[in-house]
């Protein structure tokens, strides 16, 4: 605190010091002191709207500061949702979609890819026309695993930080309700009518394809940003052919 204090009086004095030797030198070579004093007027007068623009432009800088702090933040929470929920659930899922080999070779992750395989893989992510079918096991598998993730989830929903990022709300709010209405189900879900078999993979169908776009949007920001996290997201990409974090 010190220095940086001692460091602000040798500026402020060196600046003090050169406007004295500029306007000395002005009156030294120009004899006219009435211009002088109108010029120094004329400053002062720009002074102000000179310190509205530095506030404002100091403003736009600090808002977008804290703006990538936020997001940064944001993607620690990402990662964390994938690692305890996200992943398992595009694991179970994938498992039961229709067509799913055409999405697998579409996203298959490799450490090679640019930002246009992302563009690509992100495209292909949010045009796949996902098809579900769950069986009654793997429902009530589901079921399960979002009994032990509920608080999880709970606190995520609450993170204020969340509200900056659109998309994963959505993702939040997709899962959320998937596990709720599996949830509201206590019975056995072997014997559901096929209206509600069908409103069970609409829900699904709706998480899934939050899930599986937001996470190449994940690994594409890994990729950029933490080139050491990507390589293990890469490896266990879900929709790769032999998933592991083994390397060989």
């Amino acid at each position: 605190m010190t220095k940086r204090r001692n460091w602000l009086l040798v500026v402020s004095a060196v600046c003090i010091g050169l406007s004295a030797f500029i306007y000395t030198a002005d009156y030294l070579i120009f004899k006219n002191p009435r211009e002088m004093v109108f010029l120094i007027f004329n400053d002062f007068a720009f002074l102000f709207i000179n310190v509205l623009l530095v506030i404002i432009f100091i403003e736009r800088l600090l808002a977008q500061r804290e703006k990538q702090q936020i997001f940064k933040k944001l993607n620690m929470v990402i990662g964390t949702f994938f690692s305890e929920v996200g992943l398992e659930l595009l694991k179970r899922m994938s498992a039961h979609m229709e067509s799913g080999e055409v999405l697998k070779a579409e996203l298959n992750i490799l450490p090679a890819w640019s930002r246009r395989d992302f563009q690509k893989a992100m495209k292909a992510a949010r045009s796949f026309p996902y098809e579900l079918d769950l069986p009654p096991g793997a429902l009530e598998d589901l079921r399960c695993f979002f009994e032990n993730k509920r608080s999880f989830l709970v606190l995520l929903l609450e993170n204020p930080n969340l509200l900056e990022h659109d998309r994963f709300t959505d993702l939040l709010w997709a899962v959320f309700h998937l596990a709720e209405e599996l949830d509201f189900r206590r019975g056995s879900l072997d014997s559901l009518p096929p209206a509600d078999r069908a409103h069970l993979m609409n829900d699904a169908k709706r998480a899934f394809s939050h899930l599986t776009s937001e996470w190449v949007a994940y690994v594409g920001h890994l990729k950029e940003s933490y080139p050491f996290l990507f390589s293990l997201a890469a490896r266990i990409n879900p929709f790769a052919p032999n998933p592991s974090a083994i390397i060989r």
